[in-house]
């Protein structure tokens, strides 16, 4: 069902084009705000963004902004703050509706101008090259057995597709995500430290953090979130479904604006995301970083998020992350 909406939105937002003139453009210096620490993907994709801003002229002046903590919230709390301001955009991601079911933020969507997903990612469960675990059927086998002999790991939030995905493949195998020793990091770069440094056992983190590390012999990818095996250099790594666990989940990552954009605001933004989307430049970064780069635009996506709220309500009650009816 997701993919299916996410399709129907795709083809509207690529019919729709960008018609009309811009009225509007930057005066000054626009802040990408991520609200997670330096390293993770939310602060990858501003920094890709930044750097194609930067390259290609398509908006004079650009800075990445992080502002971690609170599961994203202080950083939408500071884009909050620039009500009307077109300067100010941030990375958003499927957190913002979760955070706000799961009671941990009181920011949704609706408070603020949704302006484009840029690119999806699917998810990875991985643990240390020298772990004793060496498939995922190892590690079903060790949590079946004792479910608090491994500690699991993840960034930024609860709730958040990471969470999402390593509940989904708990629950398929009989063991309670509740009952798992489980550490949250503010940042997928501690989080990585962390599991080199042996600190921790099992990482839930997209493909860009763990496939390097996976090819260097440092760490192992025993599986992926997605429906299907990938290409490229996505090839080798089994599906967690094709292994025995329903666990299909995607994220996708894009931008927004404070409330209270104007009309050309939002237009010059698309125009110049569409512009960006189109780039060589992002395309071979897309590439590099494991990411499809089907990108809706700010019309289409607040249909998408709308979709998006209904199935997140779903899946996290499901999960028994959000008490039923909230």
């Amino acid at each position: 069902m997701r993919v299916i909406h996410w399709l129907a939105a795709l083809s509207l937002a690529c019919g729709a084009g960008i018609a009309h003139a811009q009225a509007w453009k930057p005066s000054r210096t626009v802040e990408l705000v991520v609200g997670s620490a330096p390293g993770g993907s939310p602060d990858v994709m501003a920094r890709v963004v930044q750097n194609i801003f930067q390259s290609t002229g398509l908006v004079p002046s650009s800075a990445v902004v992080n502002k971690p903590g609170a599961a994203n919230t202080i950083g939408w709390a500071y884009l909050n703050q620039h009500r009307g301001d077109a300067h100010y955009i941030a990375t958003i991601s499927p957190a913002l509706i979760g955070n706000k079911l799961m009671g941990t933020s009181p920011l949704t969507y609706t408070h603020f101008t949704p302006l484009n997903i840029l690119a999806r990612e699917f998810v990875v469960i991985s643990v240390k090259a020298d772990s004793p675990i060496k498939s995922l059927a190892d590690l079903t086998a060790r949590m079946k057995k004792d479910s608090q002999s491994l500690s699991w790991a993840f960034a930024t939030a609860r709730g958040n597709h990471n969470h999402i995905v390593m509940s989904m493949y708990l629950k398929s195998i009989g063991v309670d995500p509740a009952k798992v020793k489980t550490v949250v990091y503010p940042g997928g770069g501690p989080a990585m430290t962390a599991l080199l440094g042996g600190h921790i056992d099992v990482y839930v983190a997209s493909p860009r953090s763990m496939v390097p590390l996976h090819k260097e012999g440092r760490a192992r990818v025993l599986g992926i979130s997605a429906a299907t095996r990938q290409t490229g250099a996505l090839a080798e790594f089994p599906t967690l479904k094709e292994q025995g666990s329903n666990a299909v989940f995607f994220t996708w990552r894009g931008f927004m604006g404070p409330k209270d954009m104007k009309p050309a605001e939002v237009a010059y933004w698309d125009a110049t995301f569409e512009k960006l989307a189109k780039t060589p430049e992002w395309r071979k970064d897309t590439e590099q970083q494991f990411w499809d780069p089907s990108y809706l635009l700010s019309a289409a996506f607040l249909k998408q998020l709308e979709v998006e709220e209904t199935q997140t309500r779903a899946i996290l009650t499901d999960l028994g992350l959000i008490a039923p009816g909230r």
